[in-house]
């Protein structure tokens, strides 16, 4: 699995931070979760989910509402509408950058923001809520003490998990405002509820009451004894597999994955950005992308990257061959190798006078109680690494359609 770090421009322009979990072939669908109220994407109930999810070939964004986690802004200037603009902005960023989400999942207030958002994202075709309140206005019971204090002075600051926020007068009025019971009614999408039945944040009623309000398909599982923030790892996972099964049917049959030989190597696009592959063996799994600046969405190696990881990885195995035969005291290698072209003219090695010719070089950091003769002896022998010797001599690349 690969876990990438990214960001995007949420609602009121503020940047928003990003995870984007991916498996090691190309995903089925890359789906969008939403958390919990003032939580953050890095939950257990998040993390565990994504889990099972990436287990299933599916892969899984989470980012951080404006003013939360990572993420830029001021949460008093949030509500319940900004919240649901930013799961949009975080759709958007997907359909441009890697693919548009075809599952939308939330926790808790965020199970009620995707189902706001829902009819906004086009290319969803299935949603699924945990622990999701059927009225966004649900909330308010989490300050209920403090309701009063907002509607009268303006704002206020309250405890929530321990922490303390500023809530403003606005925040009440747009719960207020949200019909949400028609955009249940009205979603239009593939719909899983779950919920557990000794939640205490959010009764088990709100799971009915959305059920009722949705049309078919939708489905119900519980959760038995689970916490309302899935804090078991065996309660979020199970969420994440339940939900991958189920979401199959909506998303149609997975791209078969090919086999690899031994002794070959297979190099497939991923489909989640302009240049990402997946490079496979029999046994490991490597991405390749290009950097942003040329177009790439930076999830993976680049070909030189890797070409520089292949020489610096067979200097160091050769070291360490030699050493050992050698019964030498080395105990650590080390090997920095950076690439740049330069000109013919200024390579005095280099048999090609004009032009421009490919240089890698290579900086080896040995550790040890080597002698100076030793050092100068493991200097000599890194030269005849198979790979810096298949850089030197002459190379036949054949190619033919398959």
């Amino acid at each position: 699995m690969a876990s990438l770090k990214t960001e995007f421009a949420g609602s009121n322009g503020a940047t928003l931070a990003a995870r984007l979990d991916l498996p090691a072939s190309a995903p089925v669908a890359i789906a969008l979760f939403a958390h919990c109220f003032t939580c953050s994407k890095d939950t257990k109930a998040a993390t565990y989910v994504a889990r099972a999810l990436v287990e299933q070939g599916i892969g899984v964004m989470r980012f951080d509402f404006t003013g939360l986690g990572g993420s830029e802004g001021e949460f008093a200037n949030t509500n319940f509408s900004s919240n649901v603009e930013d799961l949009v902005a975080a759709a958007d960023f997907l359909r441009d950058h890697y693919s548009a989400p075809g599952i939308l999942i939330g926790h808790s207030l965020g199970g009620a923001a995707v189902l706001a958002a829902a009819q906004r994202i086009p290319e969803a075709r299935a949603v699924a809520t945990i622990g999701a309140p059927c009225d966004p206005a649900h909330v308010k019971k989490q300050f209920a003490a403090s309701v009063e204090a907002i509607s009268t002075q303006g704002e206020t600051e309250v405890q929530l998990a321990g922490r303390t926020f500023r809530l403003r007068k606005q925040f009440l009025d747009d719960l207020d405002e949200q019909q949400q019971r028609a955009r249940i009614a009205n979603l239009g999408k593939a719909l899983l509820v779950f919920h557990s039945p000794v939640d205490r944040i959010v009764n088990i009623d709100n799971a009915r009451r959305i059920y009722e309000a949705a049309k078919h398909p939708k489905s119900f599982v519980t959760l038995d004894d689970a916490d309302h923030l899935l804090t078991r790892a065996e309660d979020g996972l199970y969420v994440g597999s339940v939900l991958a099964a189920w979401a199959r049917r909506y998303l149609g049959k997975p791209a078969p994955v090919d086999r690899v030989a031994s002794g070959k190597v297979l190099v497939a696009e991923r489909g989640t950005g302009k240049f990402a592959n997946v490079v496979r063996t029999a046994d490991h799994v490597v991405f390749a992308d290009e950097p942003e600046s040329v177009g790439g969405t930076n999830t993976g190696l680049s070909p030189y990257e890797l070409l520089s990881a292949a020489l610096g990885a067979c200097t160091t195995m050769t070291l360490r061959m030699y050493a050992d035969l050698k019964k030498l005291p080395l105990e650590r290698v080390e090997v920095e190798v950076t690439h740049d072209k330069i000109h013919a003219t200024d390579c005095a090695e280099c048999e090609m006078r004009e032009g421009k010719v490919d240089r890698f070089a290579r900086e080896i950091r040995l550790t040890g109680e080597l002698d100076d003769a030793q050092r100068a002896k493991l200097l000599e022998i890194a030269d005849k690494c198979p790979v810096h010797r298949t850089l030197h001599s002459e190379v036949s690349v054949t190619t033919r359609l398959a």
